[in-house]
């Protein structure tokens, strides 16, 4: 057997089984997949009007940074692994409170403002998917110093997350009519709402 650690729980997977192993890195690609479902119901939301072509294109950096990240922290290994665990959780804090702000605030001006929260933007959407993928780079960490298939892992976490943004983002698109000009506003508190548990998540370990 052997083991791949995720925020302090080894997992155990079965050299021997590998329907069993995959069934586990399923399992782990669902639990990082959360995050991201969460905050892409906040960019349906914003997007009530959003075609199913430019859906895959807001899920698609949410799932590739998802599954480079993994990646990342294979190749970096555990050198650098004490240095960012110290800060991950402040910046993903930080990126997501302050697109939630931006976006609570534009709920609340008349008149239409000069830059709209707007999930379609480049710099928006991968401000997202950083801040939701970081726990992936530490599983890469982990990653590192066990025996495991990375591309099956890689691949299963990139496609597990694409299709976890592509419901949020729909179940957001349906829900934003009913709320109004309220949507982006609820938007906002999510992404915060987010920020603040993986805040927490980490300092009341």
């Amino acid at each position: 057997c052997y083991s791949l650690k995720y925020e302090s729980i080894y997992i155990i997977l079965p050299a021997k089984s590998a329907w069993m192993a995959f069934i586990y890195i399923i399992l782990l690609a669902i639990s990082l997949s959360f995050d991201t479902f969460a905050v892409a119901i906040s960019c349906g939301l914003c997007l009530p009007q959003i075609s199913f072509q430019n859906t895959i294109k807001v899920s698609l950096p949410f799932a590739l940074v998802q599954a480079i990240m993994p990646l990342i922290g294979w190749i970096i290994g555990d050198s650098l692994e004490q240095i960012l665990k110290d800060y991950d959780h402040w910046i993903a804090f930080s990126l997501l409170c302050f697109l939630g702000g931006r976006m609570i605030v534009t709920s609340f001006r008349k008149e239409k403002p000069l830059k709209p929260f707007n999930p379609m933007s480049l710099p928006t959407i991968m401000g997202l998917s950083v801040a939701t993928s970081i726990d992936a780079l530490f599983v890469g960490f982990s990653m590192a110093l066990v025996e495991t298939n990375l591309a099956i892992t890689v691949i299963s976490i990139g496609s597990v997350t694409f299709i976890a943004a592509m419901l949020g983002i729909l179940i957001g698109k349906k829900t934003g009519p009913h709320l109004g000009k309220k949507m982006v506003m609820v938007g906002g508190i999510i992404l915060i709402a987010i920020g603040t548990k993986i805040l927490l998540s980490h300092i009341l370990v």
